[in-house]
């Protein structure tokens, strides 16, 4: 596949497995069209949850290997995904710990992502973002979706480096927000109900508190044509997502089209046409002299 170097989207995420889900289908649609996709990841997700029972030694409770095994696994989504360029904040030199949640004592360990220093962390990414020189930027907002430690630090570390860059040479020119609008997540939790099952357990996507407001989308990128690849991804998250779990659920049960349409909120940058009928963007890059 040749790439155009003259479209270069980066992407910042907190843990393997944050990419697939929030924009696996946008990370491979853009891939086929030949855009630069670059994916940085700021921690190993090492105090996830084992999900597979053959592997619950890794836990950082037990071997403390689950890091180690996320590498593997973000490697082989990116295969399914047609991503070339994936890397770790601050990597070969420096290993950000998972956080785990605050108040855990994981949380206070030194060598934690949400303990580095802020300018430190950013200026890892600034080399990345010299060196890549993207005109649209991905990342979580200030909540970090639901609150976790690592996603709000990834998102102050993202929108802090955009801004150190600005002034080193390279302005990117959008920054997008991942969103998950209320309405969407409102009808997998009625259509989950009607089959006897639930979505984490939510009676109503006000109970979630990574649902948005619709009115915070701007922008969506629609790509039905890049769903399986989205789907082997997520199967290659195997300690994280659980193909018997609430994803895979609404898949069977919305159909593919639930993973379909991905969501943003536009921050910085101005919105551009195409849109579609609700007056969302459709392209990421419209709008960007190239």
């Amino acid at each position: 596949m040749r790439v155009n170097a003259s479209k270069r989207l980066l992407l910042v995420h907190a843990h393997p497995d944050d990419e697939t889900i929030n924009n696996g289908a946008t990370m491979a649609k853009y891939a086929a069209e030949g855009v630069q996709v670059t994916l940085v990841t700021c921690t190993r997700g090492e105090e996830g949850e084992v999900l597979v029972e053959s592997l619950a030694n890794l836990a950082s409770s037990k071997d403390d290997k689950l890091g180690e095994h996320r590498e593997i696994e973000l490697k082989n989504a990116m295969v399914h995904l047609g991503v070339r360029d994936f890397r770790f904040l601050g990597s070969p030199n420096k290993k950000w710990r998972d956080s785990g949640m605050i108040g855990t004592v994981q949380n206070e360990r030194k060598d934690v992502f949400w303990q580095a220093d802020l300018t430190e962390a950013a200026q890892e990414l600034v080399k990345i973002i010299l060196e890549v020189k993207p005109q649209v930027l991905i990342t979580y907002d200030e909540f970090g979706g639901y609150g976790h430690p690592d996603h709000i630090k990834a998102n102050q570390v993202a929108m802090l480096a955009a801004e150190l860059a600005s002034n080193q040479g390279w302005k990117i020119n959008k920054i997008y927000w991942n969103t998950m609008p209320k309405s969407v997540i409102q009808m997998g939790i009625d259509k989950m109900k009607e089959v006897g099952s639930s979505f984490f357990g939510a009676d109503s996507a006000e109970d979630l508190p990574f649902a948005k407001p619709d009115e915070l989308v701007t922008s969506v990128i629609k790509a039905p044509d890049y769903v399986n690849q989205k789907l082997e991804a997520m199967k290659a998250h195997q300690t994280q997502i659980a193909i018997d779990g609430p994803f895979f659920a609404l898949s069977n049960n919305l159909g593919l089209s639930v993973w379909a349409d991905e969501y943003y909120t536009l921050v910085k940058g101005e919105k551009s046409k195409p849109y579609d009928e609700s007056g969302r963007e459709i392209d990421l890059f419209s709008g960007i002299t190239l």
